[in-house]
């Protein structure tokens, strides 16, 4: 009997430690991998919105998530290299900064779940497959809004009331161009303006556009989204100063540098809703089942210590109009 005995109480022994081991095991903690085109220090706002927002859902970083940061410091070429390296390390979601970063996230992994943060024409470019049912393992959120290039042109006539010709500055590659392109043209049509359009490919063509658009007679500018723009924003903001033509731009990023006026999509917003995708899908959702979320908060400011610097006068009717005004 007790040799019976003992035997059974081996054999509990032996199933229940493996058990026993197994819960013991610390949880895995999930790894999410955000990737940015510009450098990190640029879009320090940004990274934060985000990280706030995870915050507020209840993660603490080390504690029960962790967060890879990666940048290619304005340089494309290197995306595809962050994000091999993110797969490679088994990340459970991949967050895109921007829309330089998507498309390489995409063409890495059909598995790892992408959250774009500020995409601004994901159904156009073949990233998803609509807004509603996104399909595939991407999702996020888009900075797509139609009526901003018509608004910012209706802003620049306001302030320049003889405004005829338009200097824009954008990036030909960069993803997404073709449609803030339509709708500039629809606007301008509608408004009676001359556009110029002058191409940034890099940083060393900017000082050769700004030439470009005094030669040709712009009386103001107006930047479309570009990740080259972005990175050298201070050297865009003094020379729109220098060669005394007032800018509005797609990025706030441009307005605390010296930059005139920003109006469009409340960035930060966006990187802090981001989180709420991270979320759902750590807590089981599917990529292709969560809509794609358009921007729902817009801002305008105006920098009046940039208007006074190109001798400007923004008209009460405008300024009024601003969420915010550096003074």
């Amino acid at each position: 009997m007790s040799k019976k005995i003992l035997l059974w109480l081996l054999a509990t022994v032996f199933l229940t430690t493996p058990a026993l081991a197994e819960a013991q095991q610390p949880a895995k903690i999930p790894r999410i991998g955000y990737v940015d085109g510009v450098p990190l220090s640029v879009n320090a706002a940004r990274i934060e919105a985000f990280r706030r927002g995870l915050r507020e859902l209840s993660y603490v970083e080390g504690k029960n998530i962790v967060v890879e940061l990666r940048s290619a410091d304005g340089k494309p070429d290197r995306l595809r290299a962050l994000v091999a390296e993110l797969v490679g390390l088994k990340v459970d979601i991949i967050v895109s900064a921007g829309a330089a970063v998507t498309r390489p996230a995409k063409e890495a992994t059909a598995t790892i779940p992408i959250v774009m943060t500020n995409e601004p024409d994901p159904v156009g470019d073949g990233i998803v497959a609509s807004l509603a049912r996104p399909g595939g393992n991407i999702t996020g959120l888009s900075n797509f809004a139609p009526e901003l290039t018509g608004k910012r042109l209706e802003i620049l006539r306001e302030i320049v009331p003889k405004l005829s010709r338009v200097a824009v500055l954008g990036t030909s590659t960069a993803p997404g161009y073709a449609q803030p392109l339509r709708e500039i043209e629809l606007a301008a049509k509608a408004l009676k303006l001359q556009l110029q359009y002058l191409d940034v490919l890099d940083s060393k063509d900017i000082e050769t556009a700004f030439r470009a658009a005094n030669k040709g007679r712009a009386q103001a500018v107006l930047t479309l989204g570009s990740g080259v723009l972005v990175s050298q924003r201070a050297q865009i903001t003094a020379l729109a100063v220098k060669h005394r033509l007032p800018a509005i731009y797609h990025s706030s990023q441009f307005v605390e540098p010296g930059g005139l006026m920003f109006y469009g999509v409340n960035l930060l917003d966006l990187d802090r809703r981001a989180a709420t995708y991270v979320d759902k899908i750590l807590k089981g959702a599917k990529p292709a089942d969560l809509p794609v979320e358009q921007p729902m908060k817009f801002e305008f400011i105006v920098n009046l210590k940039a208007a006074k610097q190109i001798g400007l006068t923004i008209p009460p009717n405008v300024l009024v109009r601003a969420n915010k005004v550096i003074r």
